[in-house]
């Protein structure tokens, strides 16, 4: 009788982004199917996705971050134990003991520990108060602690510190940088770089010190902190400090093992990742390559992981060991892209620099020569847009001039260059070392996930990806916006937001049919782009104000006005009453004003008070008097949210299981002012039967006894529409977080003109497609998505209250240019019903006057 061969055991120390990719990386080869795979983690969580950890304060969830596909541990018989960390190796007898006392035997032992955040020993450092931000469970105290705190101080002005640096501002801290280095991430970014990311980082109103270290944290008797004192002597008040001074191997489990470390840190590997011990690996931020550096990016880690599941399969890794990595990052930091590549500060022997900087823009970008012409490295900031086709292209000399590379379009010549233009062998994923050709060889963006894993890592590779796969398939008709433009909508879109076009008449020269550049246009461009301009007038850094300087020419006459007009010319007025609710005092103000006036008032089907009858003179007068009691415009005049209709909800109704009155009004505040591609109308409803008709609108909530159903693209109109489910029982968070990216890639891919019911079913997939794009992110942009609606948000001011403050803003308020004191004889009125209307009989004459 043969005797059986006993299965060898691998255990795994660490459960992170690194070991996760170790662990499907052992299953896509088929190891875990022949051998025991244990994993001991410290956290009380399985892996998450660390790149992306800062998106928990804008709403995403830790399941949102996890990694773990559901039911794939339970597939390999992978042993994950929570919260069990390794707490001592005995190399001897292969064995590993975990914090709570359990031994396992060892055939090969896997270090993936990582790193730990580096705390400066300053005195006061353990004060209450004081964290790091390097896990969910710091983010959850940091967020605990802030809500008792006003102002934040980070320490480290790094990848990081400016992640945490934007949570704390996000929950409402006055917020401050502390870096010691001359500038804001001095690792990745030059002088010029760090000069323009500092500029743009201080516009959003956080304050930077740099050149000064931390000398002490102070505390007050309790213990809690009070503020820091700096080594330049100066002194900074703070309730709560965090410290991002940068990370450190976790390698004390390797050196009580005996193993060989490095003189500053990480365990000493070779170039297939075994330690001093044959038995044993070290991957990711714990190990110190065969190159002799620590790796602290997500892509090293992951090449790392997969050389020793390819030498745990018995692969033949001769010629492929680990002997280094690419250390290009792209980030999008406080909103700001932020990319470097390369040799991005020039530190080959006469290497050439070409530099494009636009201070006022916040953009910088840098570019590293040979004497060649050979493309060595680069910095972008504020608009890293080409990242994807630059970073394949280090190495080589780029088929088109540097200068070409880094002027924007309108300055030079634009350039014909994408990542169309690469070499097939041209790696697009840096993470995973995925190439050209294997991404060309896919048919869709699920299908490059799945096969290849590209755009499944940090993401900056997904806008290459997209144009790659574009570029292969079959291209579609002229359908130009107008013949203006030969671009749709959502191309003009992408154009505006990727190239930072503030102005039509930027576009209309840089991108307009060769017959219209250098015109003026026509009525259907110049409101679609000024409507495009103004919804990204945040990322853009132009004003949103839909009357400033160009943009004024480009509105209709209603958001010309900031009015509604009227069949007689005359102009309705409509305040914004968040949710239809309203105090007395409010509703008496209204009445006042409608007297003063001489307005008829109407109360709508979306629960607002129309006032109509005023003269275009008579408007900043009537909205001096609503801003000063409290309202705004309520944009029944602009493409944008009109109003979010509820029911009393549970608060007063004893169906009712939500409180659907507050959702309304934090809906409707933080989705007003909004630029779209038509009107936007939404309802909530406190229960299912729907007494706000929530399925009646572009999109619709309705309360369950676990949460909200969210329902979109419905509308009512001559074509009525119910709107369709698109996820059900939601949290708060959960349902906001989703409203955003909807909403965003309706405005990034709808037509001009276009509700979200038509959107909705002439996109292509349809709903399906959307609920991949918007809930599974199938297209790696949520994040993005949610980055424009954070934006918009943290941008928004009522253009009432902007135009009655402006004396310039007001002198077009007049009905003659000659005359502004006159009023126009036309408008003229009778009563009917105790109000007034528009005098018809008046109004035949002048026409047939007229005609």
């Amino acid at each position: 009788m043969t005797p059986q061969t006993p299965t060898p055991t691998i255990v795994v120390v660490g459960h992170g982004m690194v070991g996760q990719r170790f662990l499907e990386a052992l299953a896509e080869r088929g190891v875990t199917s022949r051998a025991r795979v244990v994993v001991l983690c410290e956290e009380p969580r399985p892996a998450y996705d660390r790149v992306r950890l800062t998106s928990y304060f804008s709403g995403a969830t830790p399941d949102d971050l996890a990694l773990v596909p559901p039911g794939f541990l339970a597939a390999h018989s992978i042993e994950l134990r929570l919260g069990d960390p390794a707490e001592s190796i005995d190399r001897a007898a292969r064995t590993v003991t975990s914090r709570a006392g359990v031994t396992f035997g060892y055939d090969t032992l896997v270090l993936a520990t990582g790193s730990y955040p580096f705390v400066p020993p300053v005195p006061g450092k353990d004060a209450t108060g004081c964290f790091v931000y390097r896990t969910i469970e710091d983010l959850l105290a940091i967020e605990e602690y802030a809500m008792t705190a006003r102002t934040g101080a980070v320490v480290g002005g790094g990848l990081l510190g400016l992640e945490a640096a934007g949570a704390l501002k996000g929950l409402g801290l006055d917020t401050h940088i502390v870096e010691f280095a001359p500038r804001l991430m001095p690792a990745q970014v030059d002088e010029g770089g760090g000069a323009a990311l500092l500029r743009t980082v201080e516009s959003m109103g956080l304050s930077v010190r740099t050149g000064v270290g931390t000398s002490a944290v102070t505390a007050d008797a309790d213990g809690n902190v009070t503020g820091m004192t700096l080594s330049d002597g100066s002194s900074l008040a703070t309730d709560l400090v965090v410290f991002s001074a940068g990370v450190r191997p976790r390698d004390q489990l390797a050196r009580d093992a005996g193993l060989a470390v490095g003189e500053r840190g990480g365990v000493v590997v070779d170039a297939w990742c075994r330690t001093s011990d044959p038995a044993v690996f070290a991957i990711g931020e714990c190990a110190l390559a065969a190159d002799g550096r620590v790796y602290g990016l997500v892509a090293p880690g992951y090449e790392m992981a997969v050389t020793v599941a390819d030498v745990l399969a018995g692969a033949d890794r001769e010629e492929s060991g680990f002997t280094g990595a690419d250390l290009s990052t792209k980030l999008k930091l406080l909103g700001v892209d932020v990319a470097s590549f390369g040799d991005a500060h020039g530190a080959a022997p006469g290497s050439l620099g070409v530099v494009y900087s636009d201070a006022r823009a916040g953009v910088y970008k840098k570019l590293v020569v040979g004497q060649d012409g050979t493309l060595l490295g680069g910095v972008l900031v504020g608009d890293a847009d080409l990242y994807g086709t630059l970073r394949p292209l280090t190495g080589s000399v780029p088929p088109v001039s540097p200068e070409r590379l880094v002027l924007p379009a309108g300055v030079g010549a634009p350039p014909a260059l994408g990542p169309e233009a690469l070499p097939d062998d041209a790696v697009i994923c840096s993470c995973h070392h995925v190439t050209k050709g294997a991404i060309c060889a896919c048919s869709s963006l699920p299908e490059v996930k799945k096969c290849t894993k590209a755009g499944t890592g940090c993401g900056s590779c997904v806008k290459a990806v997209g144009r790659l796969l574009t570029a292969h398939g079959n291209g579609p008709a002229d359908q130009g916006l107008c013949g203006c433009f030969p671009y749709t909508r959502s191309e003009l879109y992408e154009i505006v937001r990727t190239l930072r076009v503030g102005s039509y008449t930027e576009l209309l020269d840089s991108h307009g049919r060769e017959g219209a550049r250098g015109g003026d246009g026509c009525e259907v461009c110049k409101p679609t782009v000024g409507s495009i301009i103004a919804s990204l007038a945040p990322e853009l850094g132009v004003s949103g104000y839909v009357l400033d300087g160009e943009q004024a020419a480009l509105q209709d006459t209603n958001d010309h006005f900031l009015a509604n007009i009227q069949r007689n010319g005359s102009y309705s007025i409509v305040p914004r009453i968040p949710g239809g609710e309203i105090t007395p005092e409010k509703l008496i103000v209204i009445g006042e004003v409608a007297r003063d006036f001489g307005l008829y008032t109407k109360i709508t089907g979306g629960q607002r008070i129309d006032l109509f009858g005023a003269r275009v003179d008579q408007l900043p007068l009537i909205w001096a008097r609503l801003v000063d009691a409290g309202f705004e415009s309520g944009h029944a005049y602009g493409k944008s949210l009109r109003t979010v209709k509820s029911c009393v909800g549970r608060t007063w109704c004893r169906y009712g299981v939500q409180d659907s009155v507050r959702m309304a009004i934090d809906l409707e505040l933080r989705y007003r002012g909004l630029r779209s591609p038509h009107k936007l109308k939404s309802a909530v409803s406190g229960c299912a039967r729907e007494c706000a008709e929530a399925r009646g609108k572009d999109f619709g909530i309705i309360a369950t006894a676990n949460g909200w159903n969210l329902y979109v693209g419905g509308n009512g109109g001559a074509n009525p529409r119910h709107a369709d489910l698109l996820a059900q029982d939601l949290d708060d968070a959960g349902l906001v977080r989703l409203i955003d990216r909807f909403l965003m890639f309706y405005i990034r891919t709808a037509d001009r003109l276009e509700r979200t019911s038509a959107w909705l079913e002439r996109i292509e997939g349809g709903l399906d497609h959307v609920r991949d794009v918007v809930v599974g992110d199938s297209l790696g942009i949520c994040a993005e998505l949610e980055a424009l609606m954070a934006a918009h948000v943290a941008g928004y001011r009522d253009e009432w209250a902007e135009t009655i403050n402006d004396p310039e803003r007001l002198r077009r308020f007049v009905s003659f240019v000659n005359a502004p004191d006159a009023p126009d004889p036309s408008v003229k009125f009778v009563p009917e019903r105790d109000q007034v209307k528009p005098d018809l009989v008046f109004l035949t004459l002048e026409g047939a006057t007229a005609r």
